[in-house]
């Protein structure tokens, strides 16, 4: 090979070499700004996670934001926002009132034990029923049962008192009343499916389209704080004439023998 020769494939050789330097170098170069650019995205990512979490962290709760709905009020009802729910003969000449969590495991255990009794005195016209619900289950376990319950339970009644009651008698059921700690209440498909038992409930689309829609959510928390100015501690509570029925034990009665007593003595006061 000529020395011309030789220095020509050198001089090629050094310009491949320069060629491929700046290719790297290109390539090196978009690297490096495509590790910054998702630097950045991640960074603004991270950050409007953050902040995501934040606004919903701050955000009201559904029961909170429902707190300013407008109210309706069920059918059936009287009084300041709908929370006096008076039911029975017009010639019942006293009230037992009945303040209950639909939550409450012993309120499931009096209606298990005692509901017949008190439906059977309430059909012969010995007193009406006052029902005053209550939600602080909610609060002291966490969830939204006794609330989502409650408003189910207007629904009910704003079908009738009848239904009120029958439906009220279903979710305390052995067969459907969950655990204190079991949140099922919650869950409209099985309030639903509860008042599917419920002869005026059963297929009533205005009913179940009440409870989907949260229609009484307004009115179960009017009726929550009902309760709570009541100054009433505790589920079951029953109460005639201002004062407060108990077994022998002092507590709510909790037996038919228990509960005749108290309320043939209240009813002769």
């Amino acid at each position: 090979m000529s020395k011309r020769n030789s220095q020509q494939a050198k001089t090629a050789a050094r310009e491949r070499l320069r060629i491929e330097r700046e290719r790297q170098a290109k390539r090196d170069k978009m690297k490096r700004q495509v590790i910054v650019v998702c630097s950045i995205v991640g960074v603004l990512a991270i950050a409007g996670g953050i902040s995501y979490a934040v606004v919903q962290g701050n955000k009201p709760s559904y029961w909170e934001e429902a707190k300013n709905d407008k109210l309706v009020k069920p059918a059936n009802t009287t009084g300041t926002n709908g929370t006096t729910v008076v039911m029975g003969k017009s010639t019942a000449k006293k009230t037992l009132v009945m303040y209950e969590d639909p939550r409450c495991p012993v309120c499931a255990q009096f209606e298990q034990t005692v509901g017949s009794t008190v439906k059977k005195d309430y059909d012969e016209g010995k007193f009406k029923i006052q029902y005053v619900g209550a939600s602080f289950l909610d609060g002291n376990l966490g969830g939204e049962g006794s609330k989502n319950g409650l408003s189910a339970l207007g629904a009910a009644l704003n079908v009738s008192p009848e239904a009120f009651l029958e439906y009220k008698t279903a979710m305390y059921s052995t067969k459907w009343h969950p655990e204190e700690s079991d949140d099922k209440f919650k869950d409209d498909d099985y309030l639903i499916k509860i008042a599917q038992t419920v002869p005026e409930l059963k297929d009533n689309k205005t009913f179940q389209n009440a409870v989907k829609n949260g229609t009484y959510d307004k009115w179960a928390l009017d009726m929550s704080e009902k309760f709570n100015k009541d100054g009433v501690t505790g589920t079951p509570t029953l109460k005639m004439d201002g004062k407060t029925l108990t077994g022998a034990d002092g507590n709510a009665p909790m037996t038919v023998a228990d509960f005749t007593t108290a309320i043939d003595a209240a009813l002769k006061a």
